[in-house]
């Protein structure tokens, strides 16, 4: 993909952090990493993917709580849906080598989801969303692609996001073939991508930074081809790898790690970020409020500059402006 013009940094870079919300809700025993985002059918013609795809996230406000596992249920979605836009809910998992992973994670005191039937959990807890004011994603685990396929129908018929956990760093997790192990065999991240992107669903990968021997932005890069709609970010302390997965894919990118006022929301929408998202602190009413504002106040900035720019504009071969703080182009 030939990705995004990187945008120009002429905004202050003090503006409202965020991180996914976190909560309580449905079945305790399951984990749950950020999904984000917007379904609508998409194109069977996956070759077309590149020129048709939309740097928009599939969700507004562009703010978004992130899965934090064994607490992001429906319940936990709704309590935050006066504030954000999307909601990824888990993570969960989906078959028997990730779900031994969690209970072996459980063993040792984590929190993870573990309904008995996971593909029947994500559509009850999706179900009981429909009448919310926000978009509902799912984050998954999976150790093969056939899963995940069936989770994402779930998710298409839901008008859902189906998140990839490409995110994970349990031992357990890995060892299963799921979580950051995915970064590292790129080929493999394709293939699920592919296998959940044909159901129709909108599909999310979250990611995480900082992994030694991983090109992050090429993964990106790669999933983005294959037909991920979004590319959900754990920056960790590298807030400009953002910038860099912008360039390098037109996905939309949701920023994550630290949002919890102006100043961090603006450092990543001044990357190129389209969206952020918060989790830890995402039962904080006082940091969702905080970091909403600072994200309308981004993009109603954006939206006056384009006006006032398409107003005052006579010279009809004028260059596009670059992206600027992931408004459109």
């Amino acid at each position: 993909m030939s990705g995004r013009d990187a945008p120009s940094a002429d905004r202050d870079a003090s503006s409202p952090d965020r991180d996914a919300p976190s909560a309580d809700g449905g079945a305790r025993s399951a984990d749950r990493d950020t999904p984000s985002a917007d379904g609508g059918a998409r194109s069977a013609d996956r070759d077309t993917r590149s020129a048709e795809i939309d740097s928009d996230p599939p969700f507004t406000p562009r703010l978004a709580l992130a899965s934090l596992s064994g607490r992001s249920d429906a319940a936990w979605a709704r309590a935050a849906s006066d504030h954000a836009g999307a909601a990824f809910l888990g993570g969960i998992a989906l078959d028997g080598p990730t779900r031994e992973a969690a209970r072996e994670m459980v063993d040792r005191e984590r929190e993870e989801f573990l309904p008995p039937d996971p593909v029947a959990f994500v559509d009850e807890q999706l179900a009981s969303l429909a009448d919310a004011p926000l978009r509902p994603a799912f984050n998954v685990r999976a150790s093969s692609p056939d899963p995940l396929a069936e989770a994402a129908a779930v998710c298409r018929d839901h008008g859902a996001v189906l998140e990839i956990n490409a995110h994970c760093r349990q031992d357990e997790m890995c060892a299963a073939g799921a979580g950051e192990s995915l970064l590292r065999e790129p080929d493999r991240l394709e293939r699920y991508v592919c296998a959940a992107a044909e159901t129709g669903a909108t599909v999310s990968v979250k990611c995480r930074a900082e992994l030694d021997g991983v090109d992050l932005p090429g993964v990106a890069a790669r999933a983005a081809a294959a037909g991920a709609d979004l590319i959900h970010v754990d920056a960790m302390d590298s807030e400009g790898v953002v910038a860099e997965i912008v360039a390098a894919t037109d996905a939309a990118v949701v920023a994550n790690n630290g949002v919890r006022d102006r100043a961090t929301v603006r450092e990543y929408l001044a990357c190129g970020a389209d969206a952020v998202s918060v989790g830890r602190p995402s039962d904080d009413r006082e940091v969702l409020r905080r970091v909403r504002r600072a994200v309308d106040e981004w993009f109603d900035a954006d939206e006056d500059s384009r006006s006032t720019s398409g107003s005052n504009s006579t010279d009809d071969h004028d260059a596009p402006a670059t992206r600027a703080g992931g408004a459109d182009p």
